[in-house]
């Protein structure tokens, strides 16, 4: 396939090139996916000739497909926001590219330079982060995947079915009325009912066989005037990469390479970058200019013996005598992919809406890694570089929310590498962090969409502000969108006070910028511990929630990294920043008394939730940090 094409169920050009299922527009819940013949089943002590119903019919109002990094913000964020709602995820861990099976590094706006690299994502990306810095402190990926099952297990109204797939929908015109599952572990069919679904999955297969319109490939520069895009349109995607990680046994261990192995043509590579290889070399990657998708298992062969060729090379050649001790203890069996379909919204993210900084009235998320766009042909055409870096920001940019549902298909939205965006513009906003400031996005969305009664498209047009002040509220953030929540009584306080002030003044705490950025200093930080902040009302308010934001050093990058690196950019410890214990106290009738008290806090967001009072006044006794000799707080809410 020489260009890229749209492609929408029951075209032509779609059946031609098998680039997603070919099914009908409905199909009968009645035909079973597998049968087994009863007559045929010995089953030894009770003589039982019949098994348990293997089809299913469940219902919800917000089915989430594919449970990476993306999924698991969206499912958490409909969920926390009121709604009922089932995540789905094909494989027996979470995480997707960032789990045990793949392990990749969760990046974002970390790759920021000079000054601004780390004004990293928060809201639940950083809530997950952050709780693997304190249950994984050893840095496992398989222990990673647990706290990720343990994070979503702990959530209300979010069920998870684990080792799923979603493989078909089902239709009521241009909306999804279901989405028929096979579950592998249990040989049971499932039909999953919702009113809203997110496809999270990458590959998108739940959007595809429901017809929602897609590209793969590259645009030609002349379609969105990008610089970076080629001058005629191809068909080429960025390919998958297997990684690896070493292990230094104290001892010289030889390598003999499987009989797969793929021997990498050292003399004739350019610009690939072989040190540090401890966790796995990126740029072993085989990608496509075809379907992608149907040829995953023929590359997956390639990518492995292509990953052997160049550790055979490390070992083998001489040229790295510091590998002579060390011997392969991981090798993934599943390649990490980076790119397949693109499902078009009613707006498409491109080049030029990055670089140069677009502003959208509809911005939901964000992104900063560099315009990563990988040399075609991977490691199969090494005379061009692993990767060209085009560009790399200096500040972050913004993703619009008419990107992230589908232009044809009336109640399904998108989170991940396959939102509504041009192959440039995917180069960069494909990374994990990003992503998951998508799912958040999403996840909020759809709850709006229930409570509303709506479609996604409706939320662009009557609640863009109802979404941006939730995802505000919920310590997402939005670039040049401060938060302006008329219920927020903190706002209304008419006295602001705190027990000292080292840096900046208390009255940032209401101004609606919950991080420094941009050099605006939007926080207050007490000279020493033990501080109290107090709010005062001249007439009584009533109260009955407390949400504090408070400082994790969004300079550092804390996802875990296979060199464990500590430094200016990056700690592989719990923050020091982070605040640890204190407790908040309401005035009722001239009398003091404590609404709320946590020891041992392991989250930037801090929630209060307590019975209603009416009160003149809020007071914060903030005890102490990890580390850090003073506390700082970027925002205080009162609801």
């Amino acid at each position: 396939m020489k260009r890229r094409e749209f492609f929408k169920k029951g075209t032509k050009g779609a059946i031609a090139a098998s680039l997603m299922p070919i099914t009908g527009n409905a199909f009968d819940i009645n035909t079973d996916l597998q049968k087994i013949k009863t007559t045929n089943w010995e089953q030894q002590e009770s003589g039982k000739k019949e098994i348990s119903n293997r089809k299913k019919i469940l219902n919800y109002d917000v089915a989430v497909i594919g449970a990476g990094l993306a999924g698991i913000c969206a499912a958490v964020s409909a969920a926390r926001n009121g709604v009922k709602t089932v995540l789905v995820q094909d494989r027996p861990v979470l995480g997707g590219n960032s789990s045990s099976e793949i392990r990749v590094h969760v990046n974002g706006v970390g790759h920021l330079k000079p000054d601004n690299w780390a004004e990293r994502e928060t809201g639940v990306i950083e809530e997950l982060l952050l709780l693997n810095r304190f249950q994984n402190p050893q840095e496992s990926f398989p222990v990673w995947d647990h706290v990720l099952y343990d994070y979503v297990y702990q959530i209300e109204n979010l069920d998870l079915m684990l080792n799923t797939q979603a493989i078909d929908a089902n239709m009521d015109g241009n909306t999804i009325v279901s989405a028929r599952c096979w579950q592998l572990t249990t040989e049971t069919e499932f039909i999953i009912k919702a009113k809203q679904f997110i496809d999270c999955s990458g590959d998108g297969m739940l959007a595809a066989s429901a017809g929602a319109i897609f590209r793969t490939g590259r645009e030609a520069s002349s379609e969105f005037n990008e610089q970076y895009a080629p001058k005629v349109a191809d068909g080429w995607q960025m390919g998958a990469t297997i990684l690896f990680s070493t292990k230094d046994m104290g001892k010289p261990m030889p390598f003999t390479p499987p009989s797969y192995t793929l021997k990498y043509d050292a003399e004739n590579a350019y610009k690939r970058k072989i040190k540090p290889y401890v966790g796995g070399i990126w740029w072993v990657e085989v990608g496509s200019e075809n379907d992608i998708i149907a040829e995953a298992e023929t590359n997956r062969h390639k990518i492995m013996g292509y990953m052997y060729g160049v550790w055979d090379y490390i070992k083998n050649s001489g040229e790295f005598p510091d590998s002579e001790n060390l011997a392969l203890d991981w090798v993934g069996a599943i390649p990490g992919r980076r790119e397949s379909r693109r499902f078009m919204g009613d707006y498409i993210l491109s080049e030029k809406d990055l670089t140069e900084h677009k502003h959208f009235e509809d911005g939901v998320a964000y992104g900063g890694w560099s315009i990563d766009e990988h040399g075609e042909g991977g490691i199969e055409k090494l005379n061009v570089p692993g990767s060209y870096f085009h560009y790399k920001f200096k500040k972050i940019y913004e993703i619009p929310y008419r990107s992230l549902y589908s232009k044809n298909i009336n109640n399904l939205q998108f989170s991940g590498r396959n939102i509504s965006q041009t192959h440039i513009a995917l180069s960069s906003s494909r990374v994990m962090a990003t992503c998951a400031t998508m799912g958040q996005a999403t996840g909020t969305a759809a709850s709006l969409c229930i409570k509303k009664n709506v479609n996604p498209r409706a939320i662009t047009k009557n609640y863009i502000n109802d979404l941006q002040e939730q995802l505000l509220r919920d310590d997402a953030y939005i670039p040049l969108r401060p938060a302006n929540d008329k219920n927020d009584l903190a706002k209304k306080a008419d006295l602001i006070m705190g027990s000292s002030t080292l840096s900046g003044d208390v009255r940032n705490l209401v101004n609606g910028i919950s991080r420094d950025i941009d050099g605006g200093i939007n926080h207050w930080k007490s000279d020493g511990l033990n501080a109290e902040l107090q709010f005062e009302w001249l007439r009584p308010v009533t109260l009955s929630k407390v949400e504090i934001k408070c400082d994790t050093n969004l300079k550092k990058n804390i996802f875990m990294h296979k060199l464990s690196p500590e430094n200016s950019r990056h700690t592989s410890k719990v923050p020091i920043e982070l605040l640890k214990s204190m407790k908040v106290e309401g005035r009722v009738n001239g009398e003091w008394i404590k609404i709320g008290e946590i020891e041992n806090n392991k989250k930037r967001l801090i929630k209060f939730n307590f019975n209603k009072i009416k009160t003149t006044a809020v007071r914060l006794k903030l005890k102490e940090t990890y580390g850090a000799k003073d506390i700082k707080l970027f925002e205080v809410r009162c609801y």
